[in-house]
């Protein structure tokens, strides 16, 4: 027996897909494990908040929260604006809030920054770290307190926002699950499908839910936003597999056909994922965090989703089989023919004026208004949050607040640069421990000798020499206590602290009186160290007369680096806030749009030089979907409407990704139909046929996209939402009625350009029983030419392509059977 042994490609896939649709009770039962287990460890994952959380470590933002984090201690506070009450009655609020036990002040005073228009702004802060449980404690308990009246409250304390935004995407999911139900019903030719898509997605994406722990912490924008788009990115792989078993099914028995169909879509899925993947990856490169981490997100998502389609859904089919015969109702897709007559007609004026449109949409979208903050988008949903800090802004001014740290140690230094900072017109205001008031006109830093000193607390001079005799002594300062310490100067807030010490150690004691203004000194005093001065570092808080994203602020930025770099090393200087961050991301958007660009493009021309074998395809079939995205982002730009420069990221590698899946849909039916059919009849044809594949795809990631868009209260997700909607129509839109076109202008170029990848037609000749897998073309007595699996008894000699011929020793069935009948028989499992 010749080649006994071998097993072909196609033979070994059909074992595994056997296997598969056989033990499908198996796979059921992994899947309810995995479900329920998906169902508890979503609870598990990290959501993180903070765009700033995703710069570059190497960016000036992150470098200074770092090192803020490590030498200052940040502590809670909310701002609480009442509105109609009387400045007397805003007096008796505050000292009702600094009576409650964790709570250090409510700063109130009769400047429009705290009272204006009948209203008083509280600047409430507690005595515990931000990051401490107890603030969200005494936060409860501070709006427990202004339950009574009509309040508008602020902080950046818990995780208000993405709990709003959460249930935001819970009614958005909810509605796009409607849609994609009320699209299946139109496009499926059974109602039972609908339940089986339905089945086969809901486990994939709750298995991908579930599995996010092992990221430890996403992006609120990936944890928001990814399971929409895993619906609209993925169902296709669903339909296509639905729609090959319902093909296979005309003429075999559901279980064959499902065999069969599986075996058929397993390599035609897996290449659909792959110009999605490559888009995706791209956004892996970028340094900005939450790309990649969308990225990875929404890669596993769709991995999930194939394997939820080979694994799951053909036991789900098998089990709706029946229910499909009988539930099978009229195709409501309409053929389309004028499109494709259309597209022959116009072919040689639409096709150039496209190159035209791309080229001037080209010239328009680099003028898109990007912006890196939330100040300057308004999002369609105003959630509670944001109407509370709209309400702030709008009554009571807000400056912008950035922090400069620099090296700690020299008072006098840090006093000389406030000095020059305020000096600036752009300057409002400062707050520094070398500009802190503390008792009588002296500020916090201020050098006392012990005359000063005495007269300050109204103690005996001889008692002030032997503090400050003991403050040289424990400063090793014995030069000091030597030569007299009449003109020995100490900084006020190291004097002060240095007597607390040593009253609670017990070597001093004072007065009651005295006592409890050094008590209420050393909190104050305490308080203000922690927060501005570190063991190695110190900073001061400065606020601005610019607003937080503009080209004078982020000018002004760079200026203060100026100032600092008189005093201290260039090195040893940052700048921190929103406003750096701000500025940060224009960095990281210059290099990112570049990199994500390029990547994606390769990405996806990779594969469409190995899906259609030819150098013209993939060119053609790029341009037309960076033309989309050209025109997708020239809408705003037109429109002077500004845009997070995330959305441009994320969707820019979405619809090379995703969208050019429609236009491989189109060239690859017409390619194949070129071969047997002429130009007119050809386009014709494939518009037909491609129409129903592509309206139910793009309708689904369409409608999600603009549903994001429309129903959010953040502005990166808005943006991401409304650029991903409009550029699927506009990507539809394109594919159907000039991509044609540009096929058929094309068609020289794509067949001039092809080249041959395949392992060279093999020519076999065989006599006696033996197994046929394959593409052949020969004859099998008679002539044949197409795709078999099947075992023949006779004379073989023709060209088998991706497949082969194996002799067998005796006939694996009935003789009596059909030769062309299908190996398997139901109950086999091989």
């Amino acid at each position: 027996m010749e080649n006994s042994g071998e097993n072909t490609g196609n033979s070994f896939m059909l074992k595994i897909c056997a296997f598969i649709v056989d033990k499908r009770n198996l796979f059921f039962l992994i899947y309810a494990i995995l479900c329920i287990f998906a169902a508890i460890s979503r609870g598990w994952v990290g959501v993180e908040n903070q765009l700033s959380e995703y710069l570059p470590r190497t960016s000036e933002t992150r470098l200074g929260l770092d090192l803020m984090e490590e030498q200052f201690t940040t502590y809670g506070s909310t701002k609480v604006m009442v509105a109609n009450v009387s400045y007397d009655q805003a007096l008796l609020i505050q000292k009702d809030i600094e009576d409650i036990d964790g709570v250090f002040s409510a700063e109130l005073d009769d400047t429009d920054k705290h009272y204006n228009n009948g209203s008083a702004l509280f600047n409430i802060t507690f005595d515990y770290d931000e990051k401490d449980e107890k603030c969200l404690v005494l936060l409860d308990e501070v709006k427990k307190y202004f339950n009574k009246y009509d309040y508008y409250l602020s902080t950046t304390l818990g995780d208000t926002q993405s709990e709003l935004i959460a249930k935001e995407m819970d009614v958005i999911s909810v509605i796009v699950v409607f849609v994609v139900v009320g699209v299946l019903l139109l496009t499926s030719q059974a109602y039972a499908e609908v339940p089986i898509l339905l089945l086969t997605f809901g486990s994939a994406a709750l298995v991908q839910m579930g599995t996010n722990f092992l990221l430890g912490t996403i992006s609120f924008v990936s944890n928001s936003v990814t399971i929409v788009l895993q619906l609209a990115l993925s169902v296709d792989y669903a339909v296509i597999f639905l729609n090959r078993y319902k093909e296979e099914h005309a003429e075999l028995h559901p279980r064959e056909a499902c065999i069969i169909a599986l075996s058929k879509s397993i390599p035609e899925i897996s290449g659909s994922s792959l110009t999605t993947i490559g888009g995706l990856i791209a956004m892996l490169f970028m340094q900005f965090g939450i790309g990649r981490d969308m990225g990875i997100v929404l890669i596993k998502a769709i991995l999930l989703s194939l394997l939820s389609v080979f694994l799951l859904m053909p036991g789900i089919i098998m089990v709706f089989s029946g229910l499909m015969e009988k539930t099978k109702h009229k195709n409501f897709i309409p053929q389309i023919p004028f499109v494709g007559k259309f597209a022959y007609a116009t072919r040689y004026i639409i096709a150039p004026a496209f190159v035209v449109v791309i080229i001037i949409a080209n010239r328009i979208s680099a003028g898109t208004p990007y912006v890196y903050g939330y100040t300057k988008i308004t999002p369609p949903l105003i959630n509670e949050v944001q109407a509370a800090q709209n309400m702030q802004d709008d009554n009571f001014r807000s400056d912008n607040m950035v922090a400069l740290v620099f090296p700690s140690g020299d008072y006098d230094t840090e006093k000389r640069l406030i000095e020059d900072l305020l000096a600036d017109d752009n300057v409002s205001s400062i707050t520094g421990l070398a500009n802190t008031e503390a008792l009588n006109g002296y500020t916090l830093t201020e050098k006392l000798t012990p005359r000063q000193f005495s007269e300050l607390l109204n103690i005996d001079y001889e008692i002030a020499e032997l503090i400050y005799t003991a403050y040289a002594v424990n400063d090793e300062d014995y030069a000091k206590v030597v030569n007299g310490l009449a003109n020995y100067k100490v900084p006020l807030i190291d004097m002060f602290m240095f007597v607390y010490r040593e009253v609670e150690e017990g070597y001093v004691t004072l007065s009651d009186e005295l006592m409890d203004k050094l008590e209420n000194a050393n909190r104050m005093m305490e308080f203000a160290k922690k927060q501005l001065q570190g063991e190695d570092y110190s900073r001061i808080l400065v606020y601005l007369n610019l607003p937080q994203e503009s080209d004078e602020t982020f000018a002004f930025l760079k200026k203060m680096h100026t100032y600092a770099e008189k005093y201290y090393d260039e090195d040893k200087i940052y700048v921190v806030g929103e406003s750096v961050s701000q500025y940060d991301l224009k960095k990281c958007f210059a290099r990112d749009n570049m990199v994500t660009s390029v990547i994606s493009i390769l990405a996806v021309l990779v594969v469409l030089l190995f899906t259609f074998k030819s150098a013209g395809m993939p060119v053609l079939l790029i341009a037309v979907i960076q033309g989309c995205i050209w025109i997708n982002f020239s809408v705003p730009a037109i429109q002077h409407d500004n845009l997070f420069f995330l959305g441009y990221l994320i969707v820019s590698s979405i619809q090379m990704g995703a969208n050019i899946d429609y236009a491989i849909v189109i060239a690859g039916r017409y390619t194949e139909l070129r071969q047997t059919m002429g130009k007119r009849d050809a386009i014709i044809d494939t518009m037909n046929l491609s129409f129903p594949t592509i309206i139910t795809s793009g309708t689904m990631l369409a409608v999600a996209g603009t549903l994001i868009g429309k129903m959010t209260s953040d502005c990166a997700i808005y943006g991401i939402g409304k650029c991903l909607g409009r550029g699927t129509i506009i990507s539809i839109l394109i594919t159907m009625f000039v991509l044609p076109q540009i096929l058929l202008v094309g068609d020289k170029v794509i067949e001039l350009t092809a080249f041959v990848m395949n392992v060279p037609l093999q020519t076999k000749q065989r006599t006696g029983t033996m197994r046929i897998d394959g593409a052949i073309s020969g004859h099998i007595d008679g002539n044949i030419t197409g795709v078999i699996h099947a075992v023949v008894k006779g004379n073989v000699s023709a060209f088998v392509e991706n497949g082969d011929v194996t002799m067998m020793d005796e006939e694996p069935y009935d003789t009596g059977a059909k030769e062309s009948e299908f190996y398997y028989s139901e109950g086999e499992e091989n």
